[in-house]
């Protein structure tokens, strides 16, 4: 296929600088600006649109499931978070903390939230009495300070949103089957409303979630070859119970800990999806999330009738979409570079000759293929076109995450494919964390997942040669 014409011209080459087209992306489809305070993000309009798609999708998906909202403080006493060493620790370099109060020096600092662990056993302890007190399946949509020394728009900032669930349950089986069924939500989500497919798996104790016995995640390969975490659940066991003093009385009279979970995915999925279906003139935008599924565009407005016509066609999609109809007094041309660089799914170009044969021209953002449409069959056709749509993006996704997946055998394999192919590489490990370290040290990876579909290609493990057999996904990462 030639390569299309550049409509837009304000956006850098991905194949010229990657970093660069992802930054010019944020900035020119109007989706972040830069704060005042380094590391921050104005998330504007447009951008928060997408964002709310997300969350009103995903919030729709957990209360399914019986998960409620609530909300904690900001705030955490220092005391409270020394309850848990291992939660502290892994958070300490990142923490942010309040030491005034105006002109007061406070006797206690506060902890501006990392995450919220801490903040919800201390909540626990004082609802949660009886084996009939459970389970509590809760869900916060909140942010968090996390005080990154490197950031990017969406994929690390010192201040983003996220939801964060925190579950309590009677037993560790009950705990356990939560922990995989939120990993399970966030992977048809990734794959149903963003149209990325991703690897389900464990990370590996030295990846884990600081204070867990078990961490999950969903991996994602981004169009540079790059991996990227969307979303992680983990199990904590009673771990946090008994730092927190978290107990209750189960069906026998006996006091007993109960067994939490906690689960979590950000505005990182924004920088997600634009990584994994955007292009050199800008957004791709997956139709469940896209803040204007359709757009209108009248072709010779100052002719008789089109107007009136668009309009119409407007308030028909109305009901099946989200539509939008320019009827601004910028050129054809200009509205055609502007909607693709903010990666509008479809684009409906309606003028005098369409009138005459009671048709549009329905235009791809992925492909600019030009459909003509029937106006007495739009209503159930575009549902279909935004359907298809969603489709092949996910399918271009899937494909071009195969053609870069390799396998390795040994140490120099994995060398040569992490310095000179960009994706993911599945290679077989003993379960040696020295290994694990090594890798990262001498290729340049970090372990992305143990995948619960698991393949055996080999038996030796690809760092020390010994028996292994566990197949993991490997990878360099944002």
């Amino acid at each position: 296929m030639a390569k299309q014409e550049k409509l837009v011209k304000a956006i850098t080459s991905m194949d010229e600088d990657f970093a660069k087209w992802y930054t010019d992306v944020c900035i020119k489809a109007e989706l972040i600006d830069y704060a005042s305070v380094k590391g921050c993000m104005i998330i504007r309009p447009y951008g928060y649109a997408i964002w709310e798609n997300i969350q009103k999708i995903m919030d729709g998906m957990f209360k399914e499931l019986g998960h409620e909202n609530v909300y904690m403080p900001m705030f955490i006493p220092e005391s409270l978070l020394q309850k848990e060493k291992d939660h502290v620790e892994g958070f300490a370099p990142e923490v942010a903390w309040v030491t005034h109060g105006g002109a007061e020096e406070l006797e206690e600092r506060l902890c501006v939230r990392p995450t919220s662990e801490t903040l919800f056993c201390d909540h626990f302890k004082n609802i949660v009495h009886s084996y009939r007190d459970l389970p509590k399946l809760y869900n916060q949509w909140c942010s968090v300070v996390r005080w990154e020394k490197t950031t990017r728009p969406f994929l690390r900032s010192r201040e983003f949103l996220w939801q964060e669930g925190h579950t309590l349950h009677a037993t560790a089986e009950e705990a356990r089957q939560e922990t995989e069924q939120m990993l399970n939500v966030y992977a048809r989500f990734a794959e149903e409303a963003l149209a990325m497919p991703v690897v389900k798996g464990q990370k590996t104790d030295k990846e884990k979630f600081a204070g867990a016995e078990a961490t999950y995640t969903i991996e994602a390969l981004m169009h540079d070859g790059k991996a990227l975490q969307s979303g992680t659940s983990h199990y904590f066991g009673d771990g946090f119970s008994r730092a927190f003093e978290v107990q209750f009385t189960d069906k026998d009279n006996k006091p007993v800990h109960p067994h939490q979970t906690s689960w979590g995915t950000t505005t990182r999925l924004i920088g997600a999806v634009i990584m994994t279906h955007g292009d050199d003139n800008g957004l791709v935008l997956p139709p469940a999330i896209a803040p204007v599924q359709v757009v209108i565009v009248p072709i010779a407005s100052h002719k008789e009738g089109v107007v009136e016509k668009a309009t119409e066609v407007c308030d028909t999609l109305k009901k099946v979409c989200r539509v939008k109809l320019d009827n601004s007094d910028q050129t054809p041309g200009w509205k055609f570079a502007e909607y693709e660089m903010k990666g509008v799914p479809l684009r409906i170009e309606i003028g005098p000759r369409d009138i005459e044969n009671n048709q549009c021209v329905v235009v791809r953002r992925d492909n600019r293929e030009k459909i003509f449409v029937n106006l007495d069959e739009l209503e159930t056709r575009i549902p279909e076109i935004l359907a298809e749509y969603h489709d092949a993006l996910y399918n271009k996704a899937l494909s071009r995450r195969e053609t870069m997946t390799y396998d390795a055998k040994n140490l120099d394999e994995m060398k040569e494919i992490a310095d000179t192919k960009p994706g993911f590489i599945r290679a077989m490990w003993c379960g040696d964390r020295e290994c694990e370290e090594k890798l990262k040290e001498v290729a340049g990876v970090t372990s992305r997942c143990i995948p619960f579909e698991q393949e055996q290609i080999g038996d030796t493990c690809v760092c020390c040669g010994k028996k292994a057999d566990k197949m993991l996904y490997w990878g360099k990462a944002y």
